[in-house]
């Protein structure tokens, strides 16, 4: 296959020295010594030592079964004596009890960490010195405390889990569309002057991509500090393991997070699901687009890909300037972070409302994330609309929603029509019930799949970022937003969803019995194993 055809593009829309990145195959042995490659290992072990028992050491299997029976029920006391989340105990407690040389193991290994608490202590140090390099403007969160005290008792929790001050004078444009953001994303590119900072979940090669990194290379050719920064599951989903040396060759910098090293580490667990773009410290990108065609519609797997972003220019875009550099650093020995926060950022006067970006880390005790969704349902007065890929909830998420619509509160959950992967929509399915029961009103994208992550709220509240209703946004990836009040692009947010909401279709009780009964089975088996998708 050659470059061409393997990428998807016609010749004249990227120049001939890129076309070299679309060389290599993807990292296949790292796939299968990944987690997976740990599970599929420990389970032939279970087998293993059930079939060795039974068919050569008979005499021995009831002291290998009342070992089992001790240790799975020491396990579980330990397990109902740890932090964890009472939904994930319920899973682990599952996992254990059946499959004791399965569960212990890998239950031990998962919180072990191997290979995290460095990452962690580093992570935090950078978090804690950083923590003032943006300062907090004392006045603007007094205008907002007058304004909004709970808005403002919000924006004070999370600058105590990070340094995310609240700014005004931040003009923000909201795009309904992947293809949207892109026109948008280039234009900015063209008009850097200093630095570029990407940091995606995905990159992939075709149109989209190969758009970008033609701007980014002839940016660095002209002295500009280029550097781009992706997941590392992206070594065997989408890009060559020595992508980064290739785009060095062009004068970027490139980093993978967490490469998908085999058995050795937990790094897996815990993935840079972020999307950001900061040019020159003045302008930012964030939202659900990743850098690959599915997201601005050129190449289409699962029907029409409805995805969202925000742009922010002005002061705010320099907490995502900080949110990028924290993440760069983690393996440098000597940071570079202060210098590329002074770069001025001209306010924009006519700009209204508030705007606080903010990051969640996993590798802390604070669920950011998922407390901000909550608090914007337990403030909201007349309604809430969300937009999510996915719905796998837990108590708590799912007693928030349902309380909110009990109160009165129109809430509304836009989801896939056509989903990405079947695991998780059926998963999505068995909340249904709940939810409709208690008023929330549930419809289903039919052109295709959503990908948004937005959150908008009585005409003054919105958050539109990369976090999802799931169990991976929530508790175990790095993930960012814009949290937005009283900014004029929230009417457009608001009219956006009800669009999509004329695409869809309602969601009833007599639409959930016909569901097909393979999913119907699919999602009740998949209930148990829920906080490990």
């Amino acid at each position: 296959m050659n470059d061409k055809t393997k990428i998807g593009y016609q010749e004249e829309e990227v120049s001939p020295g890129l076309r070299l990145l679309n060389k290599g195959r993807k990292s296949l042995v790292r796939a299968v010594f990944s987690r997976l490659g740990l599970i599929v290992l420990l389970l032939l072990f279970q087998l293993f030592l059930f079939f060795f028992f039974i068919h050569w050491l008979t005499e021995y299997l009831p002291h290998f079964l009342l070992i089992s029976v001790v240790f799975s029920a020491f396990m579980i006391l330990y397990l109902l004596n740890t932090d964890t989340d009472p939904t994930a105990k319920i899973t682990w407690l599952l996992v254990i009890a059946l499959m004791p040389a399965l569960g212990a193991p890998l239950y031990c290994y998962t919180r072990s960490n191997l290979g995290m608490r460095i990452l962690r202590q580093r992570l935090r140090l950078l978090i804690d010195t950083t923590r003032d390099n943006i300062a907090q403007d004392p006045q603007v969160l007094e205008r907002l405390r007058q304004e909004s005290p709970g808005t403002a008792a919000l924006a004070r929790y999370l600058r105590r889990s990070g340094c995310f001050p609240v700014y005004e004078h931040t003009a923000v444009k909201y795009f309904p569309l992947g293809e949207d953001k892109w026109e948008e994303l280039l234009r900015q590119l063209e008009q850097a002057e200093h630095f570029i900072f990407l940091e995606y979940f995905i990159i992939d090669e075709g149109l989209m991509w190969g758009r970008v990194l033609e701007i980014l290379a002839r940016k660095a050719a002209q002295g500009l500090e280029v550097r781009v920064m992706y997941d590392g599951t992206c070594e065997f989903s989408t890009l060559p393991h020595d992508y980064p040396k290739r785009l060095e060759e062009l004068g970027i910098k490139c980093k993978m997070f967490a490469p998908m090293t085999p058995f050795i580490s937990t790094h897996y667990n815990y993935r840079d699901h972020r999307k950001i773009a900061v040019i020159d410290g003045h302008t930012a990108f964030t939202g659900g687009v990743n850098l690959a065609d599915e997201y601005i519609n050129r190449r289409r797997r699962h029907g029409h890909w409805k995805d969202t972003a925000v742009m922010l220019q002005g002061e705010a875009a320099r907490s995502f300037t900080l949110m990028f550099l924290q993440m760069w650093n983690i393996d440098e020995p000597e940071p570079e972070i202060d210098r590329f926060l002074e770069y001025p950022c001209r306010p924009r006067e006519q700009a209204r409302g508030y705007v606080l970006p903010y990051g969640d880390c996993p590798l802390d005790d604070d669920k950011v994330g998922e407390r901000v969704y909550m608090d914007i349902l337990n403030r909201a007065r007349d309604y809430v609309y969300i937009m999510s890929p996915y719905l796998i909830l837990d108590g708590e998420m799912e007693t928030a929603l349902k309380f909110a619509a009990e109160r009165g509160v129109d809430v509304r959950l836009v989801l896939p029509g056509i989903p990405d992967k079947k695991a998780p929509w059926a998963l999505a399915k068995t909340h249904y019930a709940s939810l409709l029961a208690s008023g929330v009103k549930i419809y289903e994208y039919s052109p295709g799949f959503v990908h948004a992550k937005v959150f908008v709220s009585d005409d003054m509240k919105a958050v539109v970022g990369t976090i999802n209703l799931d169990y991976r946004s929530l508790y175990h990836h790095f993930e960012c937003a814009a949290y937005l009040y009283k900014t004029d692009c929230i009417k457009d947010i608001k009219a956006d969803v009800e669009n999509t909401i004329a695409a869809s279709s309602r969601v009833g009780q007599d639409s959930m019995s016909r569901e097909k009964l393979y999913i119907r089975l699919l999602g009740f088996l998949m209930k148990a194993l829920a906080p490990l998708m």
